[in-house]
Formats: C-alpha cells, sequence, structure tokens
C-alpha cells in the first residue's frame, strides 16, 4: 500500500511529461500557412499545411517555422527625392507582396519584410529621381508599373512576389505649390483667350459668307430689311418707317 502511495506522484508527473511532450509535438496550420521544418538544421520535407501536423521527433531535434501566404500591405514611408530638373519632393507608396515559395523566404533571407521594405524605398528614390517633375505627376502608372518590375525580378529568389506598386502622396514645396497654381491660371486665361478670338474668327466667317450671298441675291437683302422692320416694329416706340424700294434709290443714286 506504501509503495503504491509513493508510485502515484510518479505516475502523475510521467503523465503530464508526456502530455506535454504530445502536445509540443502537434501544430495546426490555418488554410493560408505553410510550415517549414528543420530536422537537425536540415530541411526533410516540403512544406507542411495546412492542417494537423504531428512532429514526431522532440522539440530540440525538429523545429518549424510558420510562412504567411496572404498578401501584405506594405507602406512605404514618404522619400526625399530630388528630380532630374533639380525639384526637391516627398513621395510615399504602397507595395503588395507574397510569399509563394517558403522554402527559400526562410533560406534565402533572413527577414524578407524587411529587406522587402528597404528594396521598396532605394528603388523608389532611384526610379523618380530619374524623372522629371512633370513626368512623376502625369505618369504615375507607368513609375509604378516600373517599381513593381524590377522589385519583382529582386525578390523573385528570396521566394517572394510583387503584385502591385501604387504611387500614393506627391508632396512639394510651398513655392512650387505656388508657382504651378500661378501656371494653371495663366493658362486657362490662355485658352479662354484662344476661345474668343476663334469665336470672333467663326463669326466674321460667317458674316463675309453672308455678305457675298446677298450681294449675289439682292432679294435677300431686302427680305432681310422687311424682317428687321417687323422686329422693330413689335416693340412699343414712336419710330415710323417709310418702306423704300431698293431699286428707287439705286436709279437715284446714278442720276
Amino acid at each position: 500500500m506504501e509503495f503504491l502511495m509513493l508510485l502515484s506522484p510518479l505516475v502523475i508527473f510521467a503523465i503530464v511529461v508526456v502530455g506535454f511532450f504530445l502536445i509540443s509535438w502537434v501544430r495546426v496550420l490555418s488554410e493560408y500557412e505553410r510550415g517549414v521544418v528543420f530536422r537537425l538544421g536540415r530541411i526533410m520535407h516540403e512544406p507542411y499545411g495546412p492542417g494537423l501536423i504531428l512532429l514526431l521527433a522532440p522539440p530540440f531535434i525538429d523545429r518549424m517555422v510558420k510562412m504567411d501566404l496572404r498578401t501584405v500591405t506594405l507602406d512605404v514611408p514618404p522619400q526625399d527625392v530630388i528630380t532630374r530638373d533639380n525639384v526637391s519632393i516627398k513621395v510615399n507608396a504602397v507595395v503588395y507582396y507574397r510569399v509563394m515559395d517558403p522554402i527559400k523566404a526562410v533560406t534565402e533571407i533572413e527577414n524578407f519584410h524587411y529587406a522587402t521594405s528597404q528594396m521598396a524605398q532605394t528603388t523608389l528614390r532611384s526610379i523618380v529621381g530619374q524623372e522629371e517633375l512633370d513626368g512623376v505627376l502625369a505618369e504615375r502608372d507607368r513609375i509604378s508599373h516600373q517599381i513593381q518590375t524590377i522589385l519583382d525580378n529582386q525578390t523573385e529568389p528570396w521566394g517572394i512576389k510583387v503584385s502591385n506598386v501604387e504611387i500614393k502622396n506627391v508632396d512639394l514645396p510651398g513655392d512650387m505649390q505656388r508657382a504651378m497654381a500661378r501656371q494653371a491660371e495663366a493658362e486657362r486665361e490662355r485658352r479662354a483667350k484662344v476661345i474668343g478670338a476663334e469665336g470672333e474668327f467663326q463669326a466674321a466667317e460667317k458674316l463675309v459668307q453672308a455678305a457675298q450671298m446677298m450681294q449675289s441675291h439682292p432679294m435677300a437683302l431686302q427680305m432681310r430689311y422687311l424682317q428687321t422692320m417687323v422686329e422693330i416694329g413689335t416693340e412699343k416706340n414712336t419710330t415710323i418707317f417709310f418702306p423704300v424700294p431698293i431699286d428707287m434709290i439705286q436709279s437715284l443714286m446714278k442720276k
């Protein structure tokens, strides 16, 4: 009886130890997760998951690194850039990337999140610095695609796929903003004057065409006189018109 009483704590301790090891051997991976298992420092299998994973070796022999396969949104902080026409601006962007090869993401780079962030910052400064200010403001899609292509090629050996890059904001100095506002206002005034001049030119052309038509058709001029008299007669005034035929005036002018 005394032996059983002494054995009971040992049995309980053994059960606790075995349960601890069993729990430490069991892993659960979600649908978007993969596990890279190192056995004594070597990768022995393709990435595990998703589902229930059982590590048969003790924890100090097997080590599993979880990798998230979902798309990561990386916010690139504002970068001070000097454009090709010597204008100092601040540009920030957002980068979308995901892990395509979990083994490369673990073995080829120490911290692929930090490395991708640094690569995005340097590439953004390099590409924008090669452009003029007007190009940066007007061709964001082209610059974003160029940055995405370079990042994708540089991160491919790490098992990372850069799917998209978007330039968010371009901050200009205060004096440059005022200069651009004055330039935009002058451009609007120029367009208004050009449109007004084109309207005057078209109106003059129509008047010349009307004069030529009336000259070739005298009756058209007389009809226009009569129409004008009708329009004036509708007003409440004291003006009196005496219509005189054009032929009579022409005969008097000849005499």
